[in-house]
């Protein structure tokens, strides 16, 4: 994992330095659209990924980068969402892992240019109607758009050290309705998530909902401790649905989203599916039940997937996507998403590590694999007492 980091930076920096994402077959950048006119997305993203694994002179260039380089003044209409996970995430994991003044005043700056003048009606708008306040549209997920709703209210509970009751009983009444709703069991015996469109369910799973193994494993400590073996058991069964969507193509990778009707179970139907873009989601499951079980089966699993990403996925000058995970005639994408340095590589680079590095009951990893720390209630309490007395 360490040398799959340092060939994918190392390429990103010679043919794309300071652009948001290496084009690994043509040798350039890729700017896009998502970020505004924010740049250096793939440097933001790694600052801590290269600071775990001790790449140091790699995050030193990343470090002088953001000093020197580093725009927040740009213009343009930005995914406020991709905006905060990624380089607000980014800046602010790589502030409590070194404690550089210089990643705190950045990502102060940045947030304070994020939030809105103004919120139409006090609300913040995505998928809710600011005139009305309605949901517009009726379809819920737990792939994308959906959730990291869900998962950062179990982490929201987990960072307030356990004090934010709102976010624990809005996550497992949220828990019990997915449960009831969204969660099926296919003929083949594979537990997975359906998607409920205007209250027909939908039998398909995006690779995007396979953190749910993961955030099921985090959460399963604090529901009804005689629900605790049922959480457990419900996350390893999704998370091993993921893995057979990978087990069950050419490749040993998994498709954006998968079926499971018309005879088909763990498979993309649709060509439109069949693309794989070095996502994290399966490596992360992986990662969290490992830590909560040490089964090893979950080290084997992430190990076929370094496998299929060497063989599959690297090409001479980084790692990009392939279209079609059912042949290994590979075509590929020409994308190295910033997304595979923060997460699929940091999420490997963990699930082959010990425990205490980056330990679950000391740090949260936000929706693009950066860690924050929980703050200690009695670290809280510790300050103010200080205070009183100075």
């Amino acid at each position: 994992m360490l040398q799959m980091m340092k060939f994918a930076w190392d390429n990103y920096k010679r043919y794309a330095w300071g652009k948001n994402e290496l084009r690994p077959l043509t040798r350039n950048g890729h700017i896009g659209n998502m970020f505004g006119g924010l740049r250096g997305a793939s440097i933001i993203d790694s600052l801590d990924t290269l600071y775990v694994m001790g790449l140091m002179d790699e995050y030193n260039e990343a470090k002088e980068w953001v000093q020197t380089s580093l725009d927040l003044n740009s213009n343009g209409e930005a995914s406020l969402f991709e905006v905060n996970i990624r380089y607000v995430g980014g800046l602010l994991s790589a502030y409590y892992l070194t404690g550089e003044e210089l990643f705190k005043n950045k990502v102060v700056e940045l947030g304070e240019k994020l939030l809105p003048i103004e919120k139409p009606h006090g609300l913040y708008p995505n998928f809710l109607s600011p005139v009305s306040g309605n949901w517009v549209q009726h379809h819920v997920s737990i792939g994308g758009l959906g959730d990291s709703f869900y998962e950062y209210l179990i982490k929201s509970y987990l960072m307030s050290d356990k004090t934010d009751e709102d976010a624990k009983t809005t996550y497992y009444n949220a828990l019990e309705a997915i449960e009831a709703n969204l969660v099926q069991k296919s003929p083949g015996g594979l537990t997975y998530m359906a998607e409920w469109r205007g209250g027909i369910l939908d039998h398909k799973m995006g690779h995007l909902a396979c953190f749910s193994g993961g955030m099921i494993g985090i959460g399963a400590d604090d529901g009804a401790p005689e629900k605790r073996q049922h959480y457990l058991d419900l996350a390893a069964e999704i998370t091993h649905t993921c893995h057979e969507s990978y087990t069950r193509s050419a490749t040993k990778l998994g498709p954006e989203a998968f079926r499971f009707d018309s005879g088909a179970e763990a498979t993309a139907t649709r060509l439109s599916d069949r693309y794989y873009i070095l996502r994290p989601e399966v490596i992360e499951s992986y990662m969290y039940m490992w830590r909560l079980t040490h089964d090893p089966k979950y080290r084997e699993w992430g190990w076929e997937a370094v496998e299929a990403l060497e063989q599959h996925c690297r090409v001479d000058s980084g790692f990009s996507g392939i279209r079609d995970v059912y042949t290994t005639t590979v075509s590929h994408d020409n994308m190295q998403q910033s997304f595979f340095l923060s997460e699929t590589l940091k999420y490997l680079y963990l699930l082959f590590s010990d425990d205490d590095l980056l330990p679950l009951e000391d740090w949260v990893f936000n929706t693009e694999a950066h860690p924050l720390p929980i703050i200690r209630t009695n670290c809280l309490q510790n300050e103010a007492t200080q205070d009183k007395t100075l």
